[in-house]
């Protein structure tokens, strides 16, 4: 028998931080307030399983191996900095898609730059998508420091 890990719920949350010491602090900090940081966290791609259901944030283990969707960017020294994850469902109800993205601008931009990731799916696979779900973040890191954005889509519950 194989193991089989197919995610059932999942949850997106994020967070920015700035940090006087270095860009690791700043991603620690910003993992600190998506309530993440205590997790091993293990990156996966996009594939949101037919009948896995958006919760509400949820506290994990500390040390639990946590599967999710990752999107981080790092600067400094007055660098706007933005990262965000959007999720979209098939309209013939399976499954669905996450794209995830990071880059030196706005919220805006990188709100835009999902929107167009997820139609570029969604026409590659010659599928319809529903309206996509987007969280992004935006730091504008003073002088002097280091920051980081980090949004996660995290899987939380798995099929039995």
């Amino acid at each position: 028998m194989s193991l089989q890990l197919i995610p059932n719920e999942f949850f997106v949350t994020s967070g920015a931080a700035i940090s006087p010491v270095s860009d690791l602090n700043a991603f620690d900090l910003a993992l600190h307030r998506a309530g993440v940081a205590e997790q091993n966290l293990v990156a996966v791609s996009s594939v949101i399983p037919p009948q896995a259901e958006h919760v509400e944030y949820r506290e994990l283990p500390m040390g639990m191996v946590t599967h999710c969707v990752l999107a981080q960017m790092r600067g400094k020294d007055g660098d706007r900095i933005a990262s965000g994850i959007a999720y979209a469902y098939r309209k013939d109800g399976y499954g669905g898609y996450v794209a995830e993205g990071h880059m030196f601008g706005s919220k805006e931009a990188i709100d835009l730059e999902l929107r167009n990731k997820i139609k570029e799916m969604e026409r590659m696979r010659g599928i319809e998508l529903t309206e996509p779900v987007i969280v992004s973040e935006e730091v504008k890191v003073p002088e002097g420091q280091y920051g980081c954005t980090v949004v996660s889509l995290v899987f939380c519950g798995y099929r039995d």
